[in-house]
Parts: C-alpha cells; structure tokens; sequence
C-alpha cells in the first residue's frame, strides 16, 4: 500500500449560518447538518433516497434519458461531461420505485450537485414518466425538488418542461394518486412555478429558500431593503403557500405518516372532496 493511502484526508468547509469551520465527514455523520448550529447542508441526491427509502427498496427508472445540445449552445457538451464527473451521481434527477415505511412509492430527487439541479429536457422527461408510471401503477408520488430553475443552455426547450410536468400532474390528479411535494434549498425559477408547487401536500426544510426570482434579484429590481427571512421556507409558510415545515431527521415518519393517511379511506375521501371543490372552483 503507498504511504499517502495511510494517511487519512481530513477535509473542512465553513458553514454559511454561523460562519463556523467544521469537519465534511463529521456534517455528513450528522445528516448533513452543521455539528454547532444544525443548519442544513445540501443532501446528495443517493443519500437523500438513503435517508427516506427503506433499505434496498429504490429501484432507478429512466436511466437512458439524458440531457443533449438541443440548440447546439456552445461548450455545452463539455459542461454536461464536467458536471457528471464532478457531482455524487451522473444523473440530473434520480426516479424510480421504492418504499416508505414499507408502503410503495414513486420516487423522486433532484441532485442540486448537477448544474445547480437546473431543469432541462432530461429532468422534465423524467419527471413526466415519473408521474406517468405513478398514475399507470396508481402509486403515490413524493418529489424532492432542488432547483436553481429552467436550463438557459436549452433555451425554450427547457421552459416547456413547465408544462409537460403540469400535465403529467393532471394525469396522476385523475387517477387520483397523491402527490406530495418536498421543496429542499434552493427551489426557484421555472421548478418553483410549475410541479414544485403543485402537490397535494407540500412540504419544505427549515429555511429552504424558495422563490421564482431570488431575493437578490427582487431587491435590485424594486430598489428597496428586503425583511429579514423573505422567501424563505418561514415566509412561505406564514404566507400559506406550505403545508408544513419538516425537520430533515423527521422526514422520513413524515412521509409514512401521510402516506399511510392517503392510503385509508380517510385519505382518498379527503383527496376526492378537495378535487371536486377545486373543479367547481374552476
């Protein structure tokens, strides 16, 4: 063995909330959250599915739709190559089947480690046959959303993912299969104003930002200070546009627990009576 194999790496990274150094495996130990003040750090997308799946029970779908150059934009390819090498998983968003608490589920997750969890052609591909298979199967759908928004490098290709996610919702709202929606940081853009806020419950992390435009950008637009906390998952939530706001070690029961509601006939009664109030309302 090579001496540098013994020699065991010790990496650190400064924790963006109270500015503090703290060890990468010690976060990663401690589900992604910082040891000193439990602020939350991006979960890669195969630990997320860990981390609400039970065990051995995800299997991957749609593992041949992958993103190309549908408008040729230049280094894109490239961009695409660097971005597989360098995140935890080749794919853009993981989809599949598994099991929460032993009840069966179509899963989904999307891995902000790969450009920023952007949507393009690929992601929308796959979240539509996500929605597709969950209607067929007449499965529930739990949807874990990490986006910086549409893919500028596919131009209007990406922005009609937008609807082709809003149709497949449709399609699961009539086979009258749950959806249910949890918004990790940061869910922005064309994610936010389409299928990420579209489920039947939606759920969110403690102080997820979500938006369609970042408070950066709204800030230089209107010329005015922003409150302290706007659009973050607190705001969001005073302002009636979450169901509730979960703690990342609590996700997992959460889930069962909504699941298992769905599944009674409590559940599917509750679903009917909500779809019909919001037909009459339409």
């Amino acid at each position: 063995m090579d001496k540098k194999e013994k020699i065991p790496q010790i990496q650190f990274q400064r924790c963006k909330k109270c500015n503090k150094i703290v060890g990468i495996l010690e976060v990663n130990n401690n589900d992604y959250t910082c040891p000193r003040c439990g602020a939350y750090f991006p979960v890669p997308a195969w630990e997320r599915i860990r981390m609400v799946a039970d065990e051995g029970s995800f299997e991957e779908l749609f593992t041949d739709v992958a993103s190309e150059n549908p408008i040729h934009f230049p280094g894109y390819e490239e961009k695409l190559r660097k971005e597989a090498e360098k995140s935890d998983s080749s794919a853009e968003i993981l989809t599949g089947l598994a099991a929460i608490d032993g009840i069966k589920v179509a899963l989904g997750v999307m891995n902000s480690a790969f450009m920023m969890g952007s949507m393009g052609r690929a992601v929308g591909e796959k979240i539509y046959l996500l929605m597709e298979t969950a209607a067929r199967k007449k499965l529930p759908l739990v949807l874990f959303t990490a986006s910086g928004g549409a893919r500028m490098q596919e131009g209007i290709i990406s922005l009609m993912q937008m609807s082709k996610t809003a149709i497949g919702v449709e399609l699961m709202e009539k086979a009258g299969c749950p959806y249910i929606v949890v918004e990790t940081s940061p869910t922005t853009g064309g994610v936010t104003a389409s299928f990420a806020t579209l489920g039947d419950v939606i759920l969110a992390e403690p102080g997820a930002l979500i938006c369609f435009a970042g408070p950066r950008i709204v800030q230089q637009t209107i010329k005015q200070k922003l409150p302290e906390g706007f659009q973050l998952a607190e705001d969001i939530l005073a302002h009636g546009f979450l169901d509730g706001i979960i703690e990342r070690k609590e996700m997992k029961s959460t889930l069962a627990y909504l699941l298992k509601f769905y599944s009674s006939g409590t559940g599917k009664q509750q679903k009917q009576l909500t779809d019909s109030s919001q037909e009459a309302e339409a």
